[in-house]
């Protein structure tokens, strides 16, 4: 039996600039960080030839085309596992829709967990590509590869998108003051709304050429929020936020709504300085940069959506459970 332990994800500033109508013309780059909150993949063999497959569903088939997770069945067909399996998948937040980057968190973990069953060991850099192949290029999701990244790598990363395809990643490290500091001011609170990434992103990606200028302004405020983390300008990175948000809404229609501007706005009169909605937008968690001692007030203003405590996570995707006979 192999579990993998695989982290969510924040991403603060340049998202969109990890998109391929963006990086092949132009190096892009995001701030992200792994979270304290998780998924977890268990792999086991089967006595028998079968494929059994436990999510929100369970599935048990005996053709490997004929799983419908789509993430699992193409993790299974990329690593040669192709019979003899059970996989199930659980997480710290609802399977879908968060804006957290559940998708590739959990393309990533299978994946980890699929080579620790076969004796193979893979570094996070191939994590992350394979999961990046499986997402877009095989599957065709409209999303860009950011999100791979992080939840392979872990900790608090500026990313670069280069315009062969290639990435690189920068750990930006903090002192541990520095990093409970940071974390004591980041807040998130589900808004109850769930979307479908896909139609907000499909819209962003066709509108990329005519956004090009908006994108280059974010990729610039994540260029300079790494700046200030590394000068602990905790509240300067907090009004970059806000400012990143502001472009992001221009991206696409449904990144926002009138729901989710008045839960802003209420916030921002209580007393936080920054914030966005993860993810594609639409709905999902909003996180927001709030001093400490405007906090309570926050959550007045924002009751009564449910708060998410939340910690950067220094570590990628492991195994916290490896057991081969």
């Amino acid at each position: 039996m192999i579990i993998t332990q695989t982290p969510l994800r924040i991403s603060f500033l340049g998202g969109g600039t990890d998109f391929r109508g963006f990086y092949e013309r132009e190096e892009g780059c995001v701030l992200s960080a792994a979270i304290d909150k998780y998924i977890f993949v268990i792999v086991k063999e089967r006595f028998d030839d079968r494929i059994r497959v436990g999510y929100t569903r369970t599935e048990m088939v005996d053709e490997l085309d004929d799983v419908q997770h789509d993430l699992v069945r193409e993790a299974l067909r990329l690593t040669g596992v192709t019979k003899k399996i059970e996989i199930s998948t659980m997480g710290d937040i609802p399977s879908a829709g968060t804006g957290l980057g559940s998708s590739s968190t959990v393309t990533v973990g299978t994946l980890n967990a699929l080579y620790l069953h076969k004796g193979e060991v893979r570094d996070a850099a191939a994590l992350a590509s394979e999961a990046c192949e499986i997402e877009i290029d095989i599957l065709d999701r409209p999303i860009g590869k950011q999100d791979q990244y992080i939840v392979a790598y872990g900790g608090l990363r500026f990313i670069r998108f280069k315009s062969d395809g290639s990435v690189t990643t920068e750990k930006l490290t903090l002192s541990d003051g520095a990093r409970r500091r940071l974390s004591e001011h980041l807040m998130l609170f589900y808004t109850g709304i769930t979307r479908s990434a896909s139609a907000v992103l499909r819209e962003q990606v066709s509108k990329i050429d005519d956004r090009f200028e908006i994108l280059r302004k974010m990729k610039q405020l994540a260029v300079e929020a790494k700046e200030c983390l590394g000068q602990q300008a905790f509240d300067e990175f907090g009004e970059l936020l806000h400012q990143g948000w502001e472009y992001k809404k221009q991206l696409a229609s449904g990144i926002s709504n009138g729901g989710i501007d008045a839960m802003y706005r209420a916030a921002r009169r209580a007393g936080a300085i920054g914030g966005k909605i993860s993810g594609a937008g639409g709905g999902g968690f909003l996180l927001l940069y709030c001093p400490v001692e405007c906090q309570d007030d926050v959550r007045k203003a924002l009751a009564p959506l449910r708060e998410l405590p939340v910690a950067l996570e220094r570590d990628g995707s492991k195994a916290i459970f490896n057991y081969r006979r």
